[in-house]
């Protein structure tokens, strides 16, 4: 099986469920995932966030605020909606996963642009919508003040994984409190929490990266992310507090942290100006983590090979 760093589009329009998570297993800790918002006006006008990413050296793009019952990426060309997945497939050459959120009565303001809609909520039906448009994996999260709780993932978890886990990978976490105060800081994933998800079938553990979060340091992370490992899980270390948006000097010194707590894959969030990190981070991110070679080569490589 080829590390993640090695393969190209064609080998990732191939891969399944099991070779994926074996691929990003294999690159030891050099895989970097981008967040993009595609219903926002795209950075660079007629091309999608999600392009300017992976242009840029993400491996992995995830599209937050993506609703499956009113696909929208702006960007794109022509497409009709149940396909704008796969075009984007094609445009990029990487895998693609979405956000759902696990909630019944969203706590977030009517009108703002986290506001969800039904098409963002992680049901059954969504789901299956989500894997039936070529979505390679789902996200178990909470955008800001939605109310998300570690309880509603694991539920949520039970049941995707007996319907669905032989399509997709399913990574769980959350990123920041998403409006659960009692969720906060350290409370935000527990030992428990990484054992429930696990139990209840995660395939992926997202958990905040040191220095996002107040209380989440090196250590706290590492051990949840060993205790992860140990239970058969790769993680994600997030950063979803807008330091996306940082200096460089910050998002290196954020990603040596991430890598010393073992992780498998790295995230940066979408809010740098607004609906994606900034492009000078993700590059700078995947230099720390991997070197100018393999960043170079990623963003270099085309999506016809």
């Amino acid at each position: 099986m080829k590390r993640i760093l090695d393969c190209r589009a064609s080998d990732f329009r191939s891969m399944g469920k099991n070779e994926l998570l074996a691929a990003i297993a294999g690159a030891e800790g050099r895989t970097l995932a981008c967040e993009t918002i595609g219903s926002l006006t795209p950075m660079l006008g007629d091309v999608t966030n999600a392009e300017f990413a992976a242009a840029m050296g993400a491996d992995i793009l995830l599209l937050n605020l993506f609703d499956v019952k009113h696909p929208v990426i702006h960007g794109l060309p022509p497409t009709e909606p149940e396909n704008v997945i796969r075009k984007l497939r094609e445009l990029t050459g990487r895998p693609i996963g979405i956000n759902l959120e696990p909630v019944e009565q969203s706590l977030g303001e009517e009108g703002s642009m986290w506001a969800l809609t039904d098409g963002r909520k992680a049901t059954l039906e969504n789901a299956r919508l989500a894997a039936d448009m070529g979505v390679n994996f789902l996200l178990l999260t909470g955008n800001p003040g939605i109310g998300v709780t570690n309880e509603a993932i694991v539920q949520t978890l039970r049941l995707f994984k007996q319907e669905l886990g032989d399509r997709l990978i399913l990574a769980a976490g959350k990123m920041h409190a998403s409006g659960i105060l009692s969720e906060g800081a350290e409370q935000i994933l527990t030992r428990r929490d990484v054992k429930s998800f696990a139990e209840a079938g995660a395939d992926i553990l997202l958990l905040p990266a040191p220095g996002t979060v107040p209380g989440i340091t090196v250590e706290y992370a590492r051990e949840l992310v060993s205790l992860a490992h140990s239970l058969g899980m790769l993680t994600i270390t997030a950063i979803g507090t807008s330091q996306e948006g940082a200096d460089v000097a910050t998002i290196r010194q954020l990603a040596l942290m991430a890598k010393m707590t073992g992780t498998d894959i790295h995230h940066l969030g979408d809010a740098g100006y607004g609906g994606i990190s900034l492009p000078e981070n993700i590059q700078a991110y995947s230099v720390a983590i991997r070197g100018i070679r393999h960043t170079y080569r990623r963003m270099a490589a085309s999506p016809n090979r």
